[in-house]
């Protein structure tokens, strides 16, 4: 069963071995777990609802407990503590378009605020309830998540927008195709939450990001059913897609989704190199995104990452026989991992594979072939359990992203982790920070930074920690000329540094947009937009 307070299964966890602790009490200094809030203590917190009576609606109170909160770290606060603070009034989980359209219906009838839900795992709160006057349904697609089309010529598969990705692949690989976008969060976030926060899979080198997948589907609106179709290509005027992508939930529903698939490749192999300093190893995977490489990923960690994931790894033996490796063959202290993904044919693989070594060999690159690879494929989607087994220890996790041209990608990088570091030093506190680049483009690179810090005295003070380090890195990457976000969206917590990156016009457009399909503010007021009546 999903966990009510926090990320995936109750059975899946991701314990930290004891060397964990060891390492983070020597960084940081000992920690303490904060006491958790019981589910039936929380449950009991849910007021009245305020919402008429419809059938569709569920005004139960573990329902609208379990579809109040995402999964940013101030959530998982929320949620641990029992604070919980705004629950919505009910929850709706239709099973097609048409009681979506009566559901929107309903809310313009009765002066409802709507909140579209997909999966629930935002990390920026975009599905959080706002204190409002009018009562807040919820809007859950979970129920619309069947394959509704195969178009085996065209490659394009029409999909409910409540499929996760699990559910995506299932219903795609018994057909014998893929849609090949892996978030971090696959396990729980949805195809059509993918598409309006415009998502990133960890092998969009070969497959794309969710906005070179997404080739229409319908919306729901409050003015009616906006059908998106299909092209190749089209210079007819401005493509209607770019409405939707990264909408939010501010200007509709999106119900279906028509993606681009694939064939299922014939192999797919991952493997591991390690390169003496970040200098030729940032080099070096500039030039390999820049010579084109048939790879379906690239992942690039700095010396602070490489030596904290080595670390949480364990296996102590193991760990140490590769380190006195990797010095003899030049890779000390300084060292960066690298984890190349490789899908295609068997021969496409393996060419790939060598002109990879031949592009990396100039700078030094230490081969480890595909056990480290295997490791890292086989837990690609544990990494957020690690919060639980961290906080079990006293210790908070949060990351963040953002991408900029090559030019700037070490500097930004420097200046994030700066900033976090350095971010609590009015209280005497320590932040472990460290970076990876987790998509590359022949223009620039995403950057994405992991932090850990100590638990406050109580919730309220580790909340008040957390604001100063995002507020602190959100600043440096505006500071740098980084978007506000790679792949998360901007949702509630990252909408006050928009206007950095649109500018006046920008922001007056969008504000346009959903003015005219939205102009009550009834769909998602407050996300993405923070000027709302």
């Amino acid at each position: 069963m999903r966990r009510w307070n926090g990320w995936g299964d109750e059975s899946t966890d991701f314990p930290a071995h004891p060397g964990v602790r060891v390492f983070l009490t020597e960084l940081l200094g000992a920690a303490k777990a904060l006491p958790d809030a019981t589910y039936e203590a929380v449950k009991a917190m849910v007021p009245a609802s305020r919402l008429p009576a419809h059938p569709l609606v569920s005004t139960e109170s573990g329902i609208r407990l379990r579809h109040a909160r995402g999964q940013s770290l101030p959530d998982w606060l929320a949620m641990r503590s029992g604070d919980m603070g705004v629950f919505p009034d009910g929850v709706a989980e239709p099973v097609s378009g048409a009681q979506v359209r009566e559901l929107l219906d309903y809310a313009r009838q009765h002066d409802v605020v709507v909140v579209p839900y997909g999966g629930g795992t935002s990390v920026a709160g975009h599905i959080n309830p706002l204190p409002l006057a009018k009562p807040v349904l919820t809007l859950s697609l979970a129920k619309m998540n069947a394959l509704i089309a195969l178009d085996r010529e065209s490659q394009i598969a029409t999909i409910g927008a409540g499929a996760t990705g699990p559910r995506v692949e299932e219903l795609l690989n018994a057909q014998g195709y893929t849609l090949g976008h892996f978030p971090q969060s696959f396990e729980l976030s949805t195809i059509g939450g993918w598409v309006v926060t415009r998502s990133s899979g960890q092998q969009s080198l070969r497959y794309g990001r969710i906005e070179q997948l997404f080739a229409g589907g319908t919306l729901e609106t409050l003015q009616g059913s906006m059908v998106i179709p299909t092209f190749p290509a089209s210079s007819a005027g401005p493509d209607l897609r770019e409405l939707v992508l990264g909408s939010e939930g501010r200007i509709g529903v999106l119900t279906e989704v028509k993606v681009r698939v694939t064939r299922l490749p014939e192999r797919e192999e991952f493997h591991v190199f390690f390169l003496p300093d970040w200098a030729s190893a940032s080099r070096a995977v500039r030039e390999v995104s820049q010579s084109r490489l048939p790879l379906s990923m690239v992942r690039l960690s700095n010396a602070e990452e490489t030596r904290t994931q080595l670390i949480l790894a364990g296996h102590t033996r193991s760990i140490a026989l590769l380190d006195r490796v990797l010095r003899l063959r030049g890779a000390g202290d300084g060292r960066c991992m690298m984890t190349a993904g490789i899908t295609g044919s068997d021969a496409n693989v393996k060419f790939a594979l060598n002109e990879l070594k031949k592009v990396l060999k100039p700078y030094g690159a230490v081969g480890t072939g595909q056990l480290l690879g295997k490791k890292w494929a086989a837990n690609r989607f544990r990494a957020p359990y690690l919060r639980e087994s961290l906080w079990q220890l006293g210790y908070a996790v949060d990351t963040l992203e953002t991408a900029v041209d090559w030019p700037r990608v070490t500097p930004t990088v420097e200046a994030i982790e700066a900033a976090l570091r350095d971010g609590l030093q009015g209280e005497q506190e320590k932040v472990l920070a460290f970076t990876h680049l987790s998509h590359i483009y022949s223009q620039g690179s995403s950057i994405y930074s992991t932090y850990v810090y100590r638990a406050g005295r109580d919730y309220a003070d580790t909340l008040a920690r957390w604001e100063k380090l995002k507020r602190a890195a959100s600043e440096a990457i505006v500071r740098m000329g980084g978007t506000i976000s790679h792949q998360h969206g901007v949702g509630r917590d990252h909408a006050p540094y928009l206007p950095a990156e649109k500018g006046e016009l920008g922001m007056s457009t969008l504000r346009t947009l959903c003015e005219h399909f939205d102009p009550e503010h009834r769909l998602n007021p407050g996300k993405l937009l923070l000027d709302d009546k």
